[in-house]
C-alpha cells in the first residue's frame, strides 16, 4: 500500500536534491570563473611586481624557480631574466594579454605586459595548479550543502509528518467507528485539504444511515402489519375446519401456507431486532448447555414428529451474551436441521470448548451443504437447491450469522468426520471453561 508520507517525502527529497545539484552546479561554474578571475589578477600583481624589481635592478638573470610560477624579461629580443623554465624560448607570444602555452611539459596560463624601451614582461602559473586550488576553494563551500542533505531528509520527514498530523487525525477518528455507527464526523476546524473530505464523509453517513432506517422501518412495519391478516387467516381456517374433512387436501395445503408465511414474518421481525444498531446494552452470562437444554425441550415434540431424533450432549459452557437472541439463534440452527436433514435423521446438539473457545455445535446426519454453497448460505433468503424440498424462505442462517456477529463469534460449517450430513459451529471469543468438546 503506497502512503501518501512516504511519496511526499521521496518527491519533496529528490526535488531538494535536484535544486541543490543544480545550484552546486552553477555555483561551481561560477565559482571557478571568479577565482580564474583572481588568480588572473594575481598574476598581473606579479608582472606589476617583476617590473617594479626590475627598474630597481635587483633581478639576477637566473632566479629561483618557484613551484608553478616562472617569468621571462626580453629586452630589444634578448632574454635578460628568468625563473621556473628552462630553456631560452620566450613563454609566449609578444603580444599584450592573457594567453594559455605549452612548454615544460605542462599547460600555462601567461600574462605579457609591454614595457618601455621595447622590454616584455611575461609571467606564467601552471594551470593544472590553478584548477586544483580552485577546485578546492570551491569544493570546500559547496560540501556542506551536499553533507547536510540527509539532515534535510530527515528534517522532512517530520515536517511532512506534521503536515499530514489532521489526515491522520481524520483517519483515526473514522477507524473508531463502530460498524452501527454513522454519526457524522466532529472535526472542528478541519485544514482547508480537508474540509471537502469530511463534508463528503458526514454527506455518505448521513445516506446511509437514512437507507439503513428506511430498510428496518420497512421490515419491522411489514411484519408487524402482516401479523394481523395472518392471524385472520387462521381463524377463517379454524371456521373452514368446521365444514371440511379432516383430511381435505386443500385445508392441509393451505394451513401449510400460512404456517411457512407466520414463519417467514417471525424470521423478519428476527433480523430486525437483532441490528447491531438495535443492541447497545451490556450482555449477561449464559450458559450454553442450559440454554440448549432448554430449547431441545421444547422442540423435542417437532422434532419427533417429523421422524427425527433431537439429542443433547457436551457440558456446562458459560459466554457473555444476550440470552434472548442466542435463544433465537439455536433455535434457527435446529429449524435448519429439522427442514433439511430429512425424516429418520438424527440431530445433536452440544456444548462445550475447542482450544479454549466456547462452542455451541449442532450436527446432523442428512445430506449436507455442498462446500461450493457455504459461503453462500448466510446471505438473505439464499436457498440450498436439491435439498429434501422443505419449505424455507432462505432467512435461518442469516439470522445466525447475524446474532452471531453480535457477539464476537464466528459460525463454520463443516462436513462430519464420517458419513454425510452438516456440522456448524459456532465458536465464541475466549472465555475461562473446564470443559473441553471432543
Amino acid at each position: 500500500m503506497t502512503s501518501i508520507r512516504i511519496a511526499l517525502v521521496a518527491m519533496l527529497i529528490a526535488a531538494f536534491t535536484l535544486v541543490s545539484f543544480l545550484a552546486a552546479l552553477l555555483g561551481y561554474r561560477a565559482s571557478m570563473d571568479k577565482a580564474e578571475e583572481l588568480l588572473d589578477t594575481q598574476l598581473r600583481y606579479a608582472v606589476e611586481i617583476l617590473r617594479y624589481s626590475e627598474a630597481d635592478d635587483v633581478l639576477q638573470a637566473e632566479q629561483p624557480s618557484s613551484d608553478g610560477l616562472a617569468f621571462q624579461v626580453w629586452r630589444d629580443g634578448r632574454l635578460l631574466h628568468r625563473a621556473g623554465i628552462s630553456g631560452e624560448q620566450a613563454m609566449a607570444r609578444f603580444a599584450p594579454g592573457y594567453d594559455y602555452a605549452n612548454f615544460d611539459g605542462f599547460r600555462w596560463r601567461t600574462l605579457t605586459v609591454a614595457g618601455a624601451d621595447d622590454t616584455w614582461y611575461q609571467v606564467a602559473e601552471r594551470a593544472d595548479l590553478r584548477y586544483t586550488l580552485a577546485e578546492r576553494v570551491v569544493l570546500a563551500s559547496i560540501l556542506p550543502l551536499l553533507t547536510w542533505l540527509p539532515v534535510a531528509a530527515i528534517l522532512i520527514w517530520f515536517l511532512v509528518g506534521w503536515g499530514l498530523a489532521p489526515l491522520r487525525a481524520l483517519s483515526q477518528q473514522i477507524n473508531r467507528k463502530a460498524s452501527d455507527d454513522l454519526e457524522p464526523l466532529v472535526f472542528p476546524a478541519p485544514p482547508a485539504e480537508l474540509q471537502q473530505l469530511v463534508h463528503s464523509t458526514n454527506a455518505l453517513l448521513a445516506r446511509l444511515s437514512s437507507a439503513l432506517q428506511r430498510e428496518r422501518d420497512f421490515a419491522s412495519h411489514a411484519a408487524h402489519e402482516l401479523r394481523t391478516p395472518i392471524s385472520g387467516l387462521k381463524i377463517h381456517l379454524h371456521n373452514l375446519s368446521q365444514d371440511l374433512p379432516a383430511n381435505h387436501p386443500s385445508l392441509a395445503h393451505t394451513r401449510a401456507d400460512v404456517s411457512r408465511m407466520q414463519h417467514l414474518v417471525e424470521q423478519v421481525l428476527d433480523l430486525s431486532r437483532t441490528q447491531p444498531e438495535l443492541m447497545r446494552g451490556q450482555f449477561d452470562s449464559v450458559d450454553l448447555h442450559s440454554l440448549a437444554e432448554r430449547v431441545s425441550a421444547s422442540l423435542w415434540p417437532v422434532f419427533t414428529e417429523a421422524g427425527l431424533s433431537l439429542s443433547l450432549g457436551g457440558g456446562s459452557c458459560v459466554v457473555a451474551g444476550d440470552e434472548g437472541m442466542l435463544d433465537t439463534l439455536l433455535r434457527n440452527l435446529l429449524d435448519n436441521a429439522r427442514k433439511y436433514a430429512g425424516r429418520g435423521s438424527e440431530v445433536e446438539v452440544s456444548t462445550g470448548r475447542r482450544d479454549g473457545q466456547a462452542c455451541l455445535v449442532v450436527a446432523d446426519n442428512g445430506p449436507g451443504i455442498p462446500a461450493a454453497e457455504r459461503e453462500q448460505v448466510f446471505r438473505r433468503f439464499y436457498r440450498v437447491d436439491g435439498g429434501s424440498g422443505a419449505g424455507g424462505a432462505g432467512l435461518g442462517l442469516a439470522i445466525v450469522w447475524q446474532i452471531a456477529q453480535l457477539h464476537g463469534a464466528e459460525v463454520a460449517l463443516e462436513a462430519p468426520a464420517t458419513g454425510s450430513g452438516l456440522v456448524v459451529v459456532v465458536r465464541f471469543p475466549h472465555t475461562d471453561g473446564p470443559r473441553e468438546l471432543a
